[in-house]
């Protein structure tokens, strides 16, 4: 087997043992959580990193993925080294 086929077989196992035992994904599994209200505020938590920060487009870059932002007048409210909430009017969301 190629070294991405078995990463990705041992990460399905380890999701379904996560699922059965039902336990948090973005604890057991470093998932990114993205709560959002509205279009106006999101919180993430989770986050490895910023990647691109401007007024239309806020890049974060997560364990597994990364997230993308895109609106008008975007800013990051406030952001720690677990956490973090964007605000403005919040168009997508896309994960990539």
């Amino acid at each position: 087997m190629k070294k991405r086929e078995r990463k990705n077989n041992s990460g399905q196992k380890r999701e379904a043992l996560v699922e059965s035992l039902r336990l948090p994904k973005d604890i057991c599994m470093g998932a990114m959580k993205v709560t959002m209200t509205g279009s106006r505020e999101a919180w993430i938590e989770n986050y490895r990193g910023i990647l691109e920060y401007t007024e239309e487009l806020i890049l974060l870059q997560g364990k597994t993925c990364q997230v993308c932002f895109e609106g008008t007048c975007l800013s990051i409210d406030y952001y720690t080294n677990e956490d973090m909430k964007i605000s403005g009017c919040i168009n997508c969301v896309r994960y990539l």
